[in-house]
């Protein structure tokens, strides 16, 4: 009989498997990748205007709202993928429909980048 594991052994075991599909996503999407080099040049861009404390909390919760529901999206694409891998309209409306929240959340940080960038640039 094994001895069941504590707590904090299972939330550890959590941590190293979501770490290990973070580093999966970001070597394996395109998008991701993409996103990521946008994040780190919004960052860059965040200390050479000096952006608020405020302006910091807006820029990394949509960056990682967006890197998030990405992450999410491509899931949704490997299930939908698995279950039916030959072409199938229901599929495809899925994957739009996740497509879409990603684009949803881009479009959105796309505008906090603007309301905090331009009064700066300009």
């Amino acid at each position: 009989m094994n001895k069941k594991e504590s707590f904090f052994v299972n939330r550890f075991k959590s941590v190293g498997y979501a770490f290990k599909g973070a580093i999966y996503l970001i070597k394996t999407e395109a998008s991701i990748k993409i996103q990521l080099f946008i994040a780190i040049v919004i960052t860059i861009a965040g200390f050479f205007f000096n952006i608020s404390t405020t302006e910091w909390i807006l820029q990394c919760i949509a960056i990682a709202l967006v890197m998030s529901v990405e992450g999410i999206n491509t899931a949704i694409e490997a299930v939908a993928d698995f279950i039916h891998p030959e072409h199938h309209n229901k599929i495809g409306i899925i994957k739009d429909i996740a497509a879409g929240a990603v684009f949803i959340s881009a479009f959105f940080a796309v505008i906090i980048g603007l309301i905090i960038y331009i009064p700066k640039i300009f």
